[in-house]
């Protein structure tokens, strides 16, 4: 287990890098919040930058950390990080520990002191998709995302079939806008939603900020991503979908401290973990959700919660009537063919090349 409670306390500076400001209610925000937990750990120091972009300028802001503030451990956190940035400061630097969020480590390609760490956060978007399933008035649901990779994909079906659970009529209408921050194509595709009548939205952006404040103007209902934006929503929020990064910052720095690493293997290379885990949370449900809502949705967090729940089972289609998992195939959160996933599930209403 790679769990350990630390015995003799030598301090640890472990640093943070975030690609965009720390207060975005999004991405940035959930890890930053993660940082600030670790304050419960007298013996973890850490430091912190923000606004850093996926260039060679997080290489920089690497090597400061280690050679100027004596971080012995990283957390970069954006997915442009991993591949070359974070793989050849790795190689530079033996001894520091690199947890990159999300990227997928390959045993014997990539060093060995490069790990990887990620929550299933598609558990809590089901949960989002019960909440909003239950809720829906029209049957048409909206999901606005960045890009078409794996792990927003996993999310945006994982609503879908979370809200067909209970109500197998609904739609699902996605718009991709292209990449992680782009708060006017955000704005537009919520409005261009809201004015198809659709009356639940959500999103897979860095900062969710735009899309659920635009949803609560247009007196629309809305689910959150990443880190809670009951704040900005306080008529129409549902419930989001959220990291619980203190709880993994937290088990990776008492692991460090009782002496496990990367290199010696007593921290493995790709940590996952959901709900079970403590890895993610649901916000609390919001003044939105109907009694009969939320229901549903506790029903569906304790199935989680005791592992029972399998989202992905066959017989599934994707939305072109292809079947992309047969009758009687499960698969588990672990299974690495949803790290590859590349579709969209029937009942989305969009494509992955638009």
């Amino acid at each position: 287990m790679w769990r350990a409670q630390a015995q003799n306390k030598k301090e640890i500076t472990i640093g943070f890098i975030y690609v965009g400001p720390k207060d975005d209610f999004g991405w940035n925000q959930a890890h930053a919040e993660g940082k600030v937990g670790l304050s419960s750990l007298p013996w973890v120091k850490t430091v912190e930058e923000e606004n850093v972009p996926e260039t060679v300028a997080v290489e920089e802001t690497m090597r400061a950390m280690i050679e100027q503030d004596g971080a012995t451990v990283l957390f970069p956190t954006s997915f442009g990080y991993y591949d070359p940035h974070i793989l050849r400061v790795a190689k530079e630097y033996p001894e520091v520990q690199f947890f990159h969020a999300g990227g997928l480590y390959i045993e014997g390609v990539h060093p060995k002191n490069v790990g990887s760490y990620f929550g299933y956060l598609d558990e809590g978007h089901y949960i989002n998709g019960v909440l909003a399933g239950s809720m829906t008035k029209s049957n048409r649901l909206g999901f606005i995302a960045a890009k078409p990779i794996p792990i927003v994909l996993r999310n945006i079906n994982s609503f879908t079939l979370g809200a067909k659970s209970v109500n197998p009529n609904i739609t699902t209408q996605v718009i991709f806008t292209g990449d992680w921050a782009l708060p006017v194509k955000e704005a537009e595709a919520a409005n261009s939603m809201a004015d198809q009548g659709i009356d639940v939205l959500t999103c897979h952006v860095d900062s969710p900020k735009i899309v659920i404040e635009t949803a609560e103007r247009r007196g629309l209902m809305s689910c959150g991503h990443n880190t809670s934006q009951a704040a900005l929503a306080p008529k129409g929020y549902l419930t989001g979908a959220e990291y619980n990064w203190t709880s993994v910052y937290t088990q990776l720095a008492e692991a460090i401290q009782a002496g496990k690493t990367l290199m010696n293997g007593g921290i493995p290379h790709l940590i996952r973990g959901g709900i079970k885990e403590k890895f993610i949370k649901t916000s609390p449900w919001g003044p939105a959700a109907s009694d009969e809502a939320k229901k549903a949705g506790e029903a569906a967090l304790a199935q989680l919660q005791a592992g029972s729940l399998v989202i992905y089972k066959g017989p599934l289609k994707d939305n072109t009537g292809k079947e992309v998992i047969p009758a009687g195939v499960e698969y588990g959160q672990r299974a690495i063919e949803l790290e590859s996933m590349d579709y969209l599930v029937e009942g989305v209403i969009g494509s992955i090349s638009s």
